[in-house]
């Protein structure tokens, strides 16, 4: 009568396991198809454009503000490192584009500066961000 008993308490278990593969199952699905917003850390005051069109799939975002301060991932840089962090950027995902956001009244040589830098990083495509 006890084994009997025993072996009811064991059948009674519930096997996690499966329940647990899916849900790491699912994690993958979401981490996979999730689209990260990024952001380079200050709010600009863009200019405005008739021209402007959208462009998807911006890897890299840099904003130049008014105060001659240049922003990548939500931290400042120098105009010195700005080449050196795109080329980091650049290489954890390299079909990314990288978008520049100046400010309007930001200095036209800075907003210049920072564009060849990322072309010096190897970037084919970077763009100018404007409001339309």
């Amino acid at each position: 009568m006890r084994k009997h008993a025993q072996e009811d308490e064991e059948d009674t278990e519930i096997n996690m396991t499966p329940m647990l593969d899916i849900v790491f199952i699912m994690l993958i699905f979401f981490i996979v198809t999730a689209t990260f917003i990024k952001d380079a850390g200050v709010d600009v005051r863009k200019p405005t454009a008739d021209t402007a069109e959208k462009k998807d799939k911006a890897a890299i975002l840099i904003a130049v503000t008014d105060t001659d301060e240049v922003w990548i991932n939500r931290g400042e840089v120098e105009v010195d490192a700005v080449r050196s962090e795109v080329e980091k950027l650049h290489a954890e995902n390299p079909r990314g584009t990288v978008v520049v956001q100046a400010d309007t009244a930001a200095k036209a040589k800075l907003v210049l500066d920072v564009i060849e830098a990322a072309r010096a990083a190897g970037v084919p495509n970077v763009a100018l961000s404007a409001e339309t």
